[in-house]
């Protein structure tokens, strides 16, 4: 048996399998956190998934001391030394800090998990800001979990309206596509 495509049919063809495989490619990212220093053992997985307008955030985090801890996407996708090469919270609009809900806020302001007295942050929250396309992509960046609360600009503090005054890097890594 021999099948026989136009050209204009195969043009449409090939056309419509790279859209469903871009479709497809960008729906969902995923980031494996760690210590690049290897001293003090936080790590975790977190998931992006693209929904309707928002981003489904899901993800574990261990290794954590009990509380709120700072939770945002860098700029860079660069994680090393101590997580510093990821460059200031991912904010192309120069914007103020702020709370996800915020209308002013940093695209990479993702606000605060909480540890649990075991140390690990179970998490699961959506996001209509961040995107795994276009100006708000987060793919190729960085995570970064800090080692405390972001006060969401209202802290008062020098560095509120900047970094939400959440302390030092503990863990990082880089934001990537998840494909079958």
């Amino acid at each position: 048996m021999h099948i026989s495509f136009s050209s204009s049919k195969m043009f449409r063809f090939a056309v419509l399998a790279a859209f469903m495989t871009i479709a497809y490619a960008e729906r969902s990212a995923i980031v494996y956190l760690s210590d690049p220093s290897g001293q003090n053992g936080v790590h975790g997985n977190i998931t992006f998934e693209r929904r309707a307008t928002n981003i489904q955030i899901t993800g574990t985090i261990y290794g954590l001391s009990p509380g709120k801890h700072g939770f945002h996407v860098h700029q860079l996708g660069n994680i090393g030394p101590g997580c510093t090469g990821a460059g200031g919270h991912f904010n192309p609009h120069h914007s103020h800090h702020g709370a996800p809900s915020d209308t002013e806020r940093h695209v990479g302001d993702l606000g605060n998990v909480l540890a649990d007295k075991f140390g690990v942050a179970h998490f699961e929250f959506l996001d209509s800001v961040i995107a795994l396309q276009g100006d708000h992509s987060i793919v190729g960046r960085a995570m970064v979990v800090h080692e405390g609360e972001d006060d969401l600009g209202k802290g008062g503090q020098s560095d509120s309206l900047t970094t939400g005054h959440a302390g030092g890097r503990l863990a990082c890594g880089v934001i990537g596509l998840l494909t079958e």
